[in-house]
């Protein structure tokens, strides 16, 4: 048998891209561009061909838009990508919609051949495609019908020692009747949808001949830099990473931060653990999480936080936190306040944990997160918060997140979006009415394989954050007082 043939990837150096289509793009492979106006074909296209063009491996674009080529690439220039010394040198733009005015779409093969041999690119695209097969269709002067021309220009693309491109406005059911579908390579789908005035933009690989590329949906972003790709995280089905309480080395701990909460927890807070603090506006979970990070740092531990709830400006006035952010000890995650996914802000997480090697993550809060998402993972957050809590425990960090708990005193619930189960660990801070004031009092409520207190103990905020007081058990509950409302007095 002979030697089994090696298909080289080459790096499209499109951030995610290259994850999406198994490795990069098969040397040599035919592919297709599709999605509807506006949803970033001609940029993807751009983006890759000014990273793989070279005065060795040249790129030969065509364009059959109406508009001339300098004014696309008037535009094209804003993007970071964008590199003018490789025009002419290593891309040369050709404009074939004079040629096309004619009809005589025959001639026009023959034209696209020419210019591939004289210029032997490596790299060939064809965009917009569907415009020029449309054009055909209603124009057509020679030889060639429509499924003629669509099929010779597939063919003589396929047979050239490039790799090849064509960029066009399909849509998918139009795959079902149109051959160049079941001739390409590689099929690569944009889409973009409008969700209650939030632009969502996604990208999927239909078809990627040779290599297993990633299923489904991805969110992708178009920013100065150019389409930054998401990749969805997908949850492994492999047995957890978190070390089971009777194995040795189970014992490592975390300590939080705040005084006597460790012991509450039953020594601290197992490594790779997620903790969820609930609780009700201005209970101090913020603060709780502060600490967390602090005790990180004071023990040689980076960190990093993503806040929802509060803009740069408000986040670092905590005098606490922002010595830390400046000390680079604490990174924070540059939260957007509309269109935030699920997928981008778990890639920017998995970034600055990775830069800062980090041991601790917080998210505060998952209400805020909630708010902040697009509609499509808002409406779907229990599945998207899954998952992003499953990447990041596999990554061995421990995780504290918080959240917003009305306190309706009569009902007692963990969570707002039934995420408690997402938990490791939860503690539960609460408001009491206690001898004609408002009091705080705080219990741990699970840790998962291991014992903790059962106490309901009082906590003050004061100057040096938490700090966690007697039980509530020394205090009697009656029935008197304020509807609804738990009073206690001194025994």
């Amino acid at each position: 048998m002979s030697k089994k043939a090696t298909i080289r990837r080459l790096s499209t150096d499109v951030p995610g891209l290259d994850n999406l289509l198994g490795g990069g793009l098969p040397e040599f492979s035919f592919n297709l561009i599709v999605g509807p106006p506006g949803s970033g074909k001609t940029t993807l296209a751009h983006q890759m061909m000014f990273s793989l063009a070279t005065p060795d491996t040249k790129a030969l674009y065509f364009t059959v838009l109406g508009e001339p080529a300098l004014k696309m690439l008037r535009y094209q220039q804003q993007f970071a990508f964008f590199d003018i010394s490789k025009i002419e040198e290593s891309i040369q733009f050709v404009n074939l919609s004079a040629d096309l005015l004619d009809g005589a779409f025959d001639r026009v093969l023959l034209y696209i051949a020419e210019k591939i041999k004289v210029y032997a690119p490596k790299f060939v695209f064809v965009d917009s495609f569907h415009s020029l097969a449309r054009s055909a269709k209603e124009h057509t002067q020679g030889d060639l019908d429509l499924p003629q021309f669509v099929q010779q220009l597939g063919i003589q693309m396929n047979s050239w020692q490039a790799t090849s491109f064509l960029i066009g406005e399909y849509v998918l059911p139009e795959s079902e009747t149109s051959p160049i579908f079941a001739m390409a390579d590689g099929i690569v789908c944009l889409s973009q949808s409008l969700h209650r005035n939030s632009l969502l933009r996604k990208i999927q690989v239909i078809k990627m001949r040779g290599q297993a590329q990633r299923s489904g949906l991805h969110t992708f972003r178009i920013d100065d830099d150019g389409v930054r790709i998401f990749p969805r995280a997908i949850v492994k089905g492999s047995i957890s990473t978190k070390v089971a309480p009777d194995i040795p080395g189970s014992e490592i701990r975390v300590a939080v931060g705040t005084p006597g909460l460790d012991d509450m927890l039953g020594g601290g807070l197992p490594v790779g653990y997620s903790l969820l603090v609930v609780g009700p506006s201005g209970c101090g979970k913020s603060i709780l999480a502060t600490q967390f990070l602090a005790e990180g740092v004071r023990r040689g531990e980076s960190g990093v936080i993503a806040a929802f709830e509060k803009s740069p400006s408000q986040l670092l006035g905590n005098m606490k936190l922002y010595s830390m952010v400046e000390s680079g000890e604490v990174g924070v995650i540059n939260t957007r306040s509309l269109d935030l996914s699920i997928d981008e802000t778990l890639h920017d997480m998995l970034k600055m944990i990775q830069k800062m090697k980090a041991k601790r993550v917080v998210i505060d809060s998952l209400s805020g997160f909630e708010l902040a998402l697009a509609p499509e993972f808002s409406e779907n957050f229990r599945a998207s918060l899954y998952r992003m809590i499953a990447e990041l425990t596999d990554l061995r960090v421990t995780i504290l997140m918080t959240s917003e708990l009305e306190d309706r005193y009569t009902d007692l619930r963990f969570s707002p979006f039934g995420n408690a189960f997402l938990a490791d660990a939860i503690i539960m801070q609460r408001y009491v009415e206690l001898a004609g004031q408002f009091k705080r009092v705080i219990s741990v409520v699970k840790v998962r394989s291991s014992a903790h207190s059962k106490d309901i103990r009082l906590f003050e905020i004061t100057d040096e954050g938490i700090v966690i007081g007697e039980v509530l058990a020394d205090y009697k509950g009656i029935t008197t007082g304020s509807p609804g409302i738990d009073r206690y007095d001194k025994e």
